[in-house]
């Protein structure tokens, strides 16, 4: 499944019962702050009156001081205490598993293929199944990152050298975006990521498709393609599964040509994208590891990102 338009990401368009119980909590604590600040605001004009009568110290400090913030404090303590108990557990237990680890500026995914038990690489995007529980295996490869995806669940660090864990689980159909929500330097603000949520005979049907090595060019072009994909040197980062085993600095590109975006979020994936991206990704993405190819001739950049988009 491709994203047809794009995501939303927002934590009030809810996509699992998890970010339900967050965005009440949400909107419980803008509504007392917005409550104080209306009644800080009213003593303040009360105050300003010519011939108001101060109240004694005491009262205020009582009041105003002791008595308010205590009754305030524990009732919100109280009741998100109450709505946080209803939050999903944390755990992998009867859950799908899967890994994601943030690098910079992009997501490695890897599910296990159920049918051979061999580890299926991907990036930027996730596919999950509606209805089920989904736990994140999440893990840092260089800097502290942080997933989130407001639509579906909060937000978990990633701290390299540990293995950290988040449960989602979406009640739709849908695609739903992602962020890392830590600075991590100079393209923090451009790694997205999608969450795709599928009727399981679909996601199903998906993994399938992912657990397949890349199918053999057809037609002169593709195959000039994949011989440029070799000429430069490309295999030395990334990997198309049956082609080439790169050494995962970059995203494995075996199906490439399924995904939606490029860049981690960055720019939409075609034709005209990926030859533009292969050129000079840094003109779409300042600071990338990628280098530029700018001494390749036009031919050659076309069979190559022709390539590149077949690998469905």
């Amino acid at each position: 499944m491709r994203a047809a338009d794009q995501p939303l990401q927002s934590v009030l368009h809810h996509g699992g019962g998890d970010a339900v119980v967050i965005g009440q909590l949400a909107w419980g604590m803008f509504g007392a702050a917005a409550l104080i600040f209306a009644a800080v605001m009213a003593l303040l004009a009360f105050s300003l009156r010519r011939h108001a009568r101060p109240l004694r110290p005491a009262v205020w400090i009582a009041g105003a001081g002791v008595a308010f913030p205590v009754i305030v404090l524990t009732l919100l303590l109280g009741w998100s205490t109450w709505r946080s108990a209803q939050l999903r557990p944390q755990g992998s237990h009867g859950a799908l598993a899967i890994s994601v680890t943030g690098k910079m500026w992009w997501w490695d995914v890897r599910y296990r293929d159920p049918a051979s038990g061999r580890e299926i690489a991907a990036a930027n995007e996730i596919h999950i199944p509606v209805g089920q529980a989904v736990y994140l295996g999440l893990n840092a490869a260089d800097v502290i990152h942080s997933f989130w995806v407001p639509a579906l669940a909060g937000k978990r660090d990633m701290v390299p050298g540990r293995v950290t864990g988040l449960t989602l689980r979406a009640d739709k159909p849908g695609v739903y975006r992602g962020q890392c929500a830590e600075y991590c330097g100079i393209q923090h603000a451009r790694m997205a990521l999608v969450v795709v949520a599928h009727p399981q005979a679909e996601f199903d049907a998906w993994l399938a498709r992912q657990a397949r090595p890349a199918v053999e060019p057809a037609g002169i072009d593709l195959q000039r393609g994949r011989a440029v994909f070799f000429e430069q040197r490309c295999q030395s980062c990334h990997t198309i599964r049956g082609v080439a085993e790169g050494q995962g600095l970059g995203p494995d590109l075996t199906h490439v040509g399924s995904r939606a975006f490029l860049g981690a979020g960055t720019v939409r994936a075609d034709a005209a994208a990926l030859a533009a991206w292969i050129a000079d990704p840094h003109a779409i993405k300042p600071g990338v590891f990628m280098p530029a190819t700018s001494e390749i001739d036009a031919d050659s950049l076309h069979a190559l990102a022709a390539y590149l988009e077949s690998l469905q």
